[in-house]
């Protein structure tokens, strides 16, 4: 035998040993792209979660924020009043009832493409023991988001 027919004969015994290889491998990448697809659906449905999370935040931050400035200027003009005051600080706005049923909203209307609800603020007067001529208001706000489950 020639070296030509024995390189050949190697040829043909290593591609007989590597036949039926290419369709295992073919079908272990097909089936690795539905994953990874689902995978990626599943992270841009979580950041596209987080991003409406986060902006629902920033809406009632916002509400808040605009609710604290205009009842702090409404008690400096002497528009709003307080609810009585204890002595020590004040902890009405740690009750959920209490600052239900005592809120102020500062606004007379609020768009509700901005949120659910309108702003509120508490109003709870201050009294200080070591300064008893000073006027002191602890002023707490609350801002909510377009869902109330947020």
């Amino acid at each position: 035998m020639s070296e030509t027919g024995v390189r050949l004969g190697r040829w043909a015994h290593r591609r007989a040993r590597s036949r039926g290889v290419a369709l295992p491998v073919v079908l272990l990448i097909a089936s690795m792209m539905p994953a990874t697809t689902a995978a990626w659906f599943e992270q841009s449905v979580a950041v596209s979660r987080n991003a409406a999370g986060m902006h629902d935040h920033l809406v009632a931050f916002h509400a808040a924020d605009a609710a604290l400035s205009t009842c702090a200027s409404n008690i400096v003009n002497g528009l709003v009043s307080a609810m009585a005051g204890v002595n020590g600080e004040p902890t009405g706005w740690k009750s959920q009832p209490t600052f239900e049923s005592n809120a102020i909203t500062p606004f007379a209307s609020w768009p509700a493409s901005l949120s659910f609800h309108a702003p509120q603020c508490l109003v709870e007067t201050w009294r200080l023991a070591s300064r008893p001529d000073a006027q002191a208001y602890l002023v707490t706000a609350r801002g909510y988001g377009r869902n109330a489950d947020r």
